[in-house]
């Protein structure tokens, strides 16, 4: 346990550009804050979205909440079926078990916050990229 501690008595300070980015054609994301800087307790990332650009695709989390904070521009999310559109200073929070998505239907970019709790969503970004890089070569 003081392994643990240890981590989250850590200060952490990520420079501008730093962060570990994932690129998904029209939608990037970049980690500030996962599982190795937290002891698993939460993840921090933040989302680019390219205007008319469709997000992750429903799901849910079986034991995790969503927490978005939408920076830029206005995001659609789908939360248990209702569209929900969320201007910049808008918070979500999806409780674990909600079916979810996102999107960009505007003609402007926009960009969220993402704060995942516990942590570890980190390690399904390497499948998720390759997923989009698949289906994406797939559709040119």
């Amino acid at each position: 346990m003081a392994d643990k501690e240890a981590v989250r008595k850590k200060l952490l300070h990520i420079a501008p550009g730093g962060g570990r980015a994932y690129d998904m054609g029209g939608m990037r994301s970049v980690f500030y804050a996962d599982e190795a800087e937290t002891a698993a307790e939460y993840s921090i990332s933040e989302w680019h979205l390219a205007p008319k650009t469709p997000g992750s695709s429903p799901h849910s989390h079986d034991h995790e909440d969503d927490i978005f904070y939408v920076l830029e521009g206005v995001t659609t999310f789908y939360l248990d079926g209702a569209r929900q559109d969320a201007a910049a200073g808008s918070f979500i929070r999806v409780p674990a078990g909600v079916t979810h998505d996102f999107e960009n239907l505007s003609d402007e970019p926009t960009r969220f916050l993402n704060i995942f709790i516990p942590g570890g969503f980190e390690r399904d970004m390497p499948a998720i990229v390759d997923w989009f890089a698949k289906n994406s070569a797939d559709k040119g």
